[in-house]
């Protein structure tokens, strides 16, 4: 059962961990920085590529030293969520919480992989230059210090306030604004499922029940 419940884990972990990288060096090495592709021809689903030093959804984290910062802790915070992981596994918990937990801790790794290497592994991407993989002279940044590559943009609603309306009125709204890519969506999944299903998943699974009643 444990190999079982280790084997789904590791399933989700590299098959979004490799939808999530190959999109993102697919986009980082054809499209110009700031290039919009509308897919299906709708306004409202674009692959428009930008690149962010900070947190998920295109949020920043200042300065240099900031993003050192900010990487460290996604280290740290990733490396809590697999000890976790592998505790859940241990204890042959609800194979949901198990899946769940994986799609967070996946979404985390993915981004920071871009943090870590793809200043090393990559040239500038500018709105005249697509970005080279391992350049000749060098990537664009040091280790720790890469951006991380956003391109999912779903601007479902994009209209202008009634001028009417006090404050706002004649304002443009956007909605949804936020730009982000495969890794930022495990994680918001991830988290959605653990606070919707919290109560189903952890209530203990049969295996662990059984367990229990056969060492008592």
């Amino acid at each position: 059962m444990k190999k079982a419940l280790l084997l789904k884990a590791l399933l989700v972990i590299f098959g979004v961990l490799l939808l999530d990288q190959f999109i993102k060096i697919l986009i980082k090495t054809h499209f110009y920085y700031g290039e919009t592709y509308y897919v299906f021809g709708l306004n409202w689903f674009q692959i428009h590529f930008i690149e962010n030093n900070g947190m998920a959804f295109g949020m920043e984290f200042a300065g240099s030293y900031g993003k050192i910062i900010l990487t460290v802790f996604r280290l740290i915070a990733s490396s809590a969520i697999a000890w976790y992981l592998w505790i859940l596994i241990k204890k042959q918990s609800n194979s949901f919480l198990i899946i769940t937990i994986a799609l967070i801790f996946t979404g985390a790794i993915g981004n920071i992989l871009d943090s870590m290497f793809y200043g090393l592994m990559f040239s500038e991407s500018t709105g005249f230059d697509k970005a080279v993989f391992m350049p000749a002279g060098g990537g664009y940044g040091t280790f720790l210090h890469g951006k991380v590559v956003d391109m999912l943009y779903f601007p479902v609603i994009n209209t202008t306030w009634a001028h009417w309306i006090p404050f706002i009125g004649g304002s443009s709204f956007e909605f949804f604004q936020p730009i982000f890519n495969i890794a930022d969506s495990a994680i918001t999944i991830g988290v959605f499922l653990l606070l919707i299903f919290q109560k189903r998943m952890f209530k203990p699974s049969k295996a662990a029940e059984t367990v229990e009643v056969v060492e008592e």
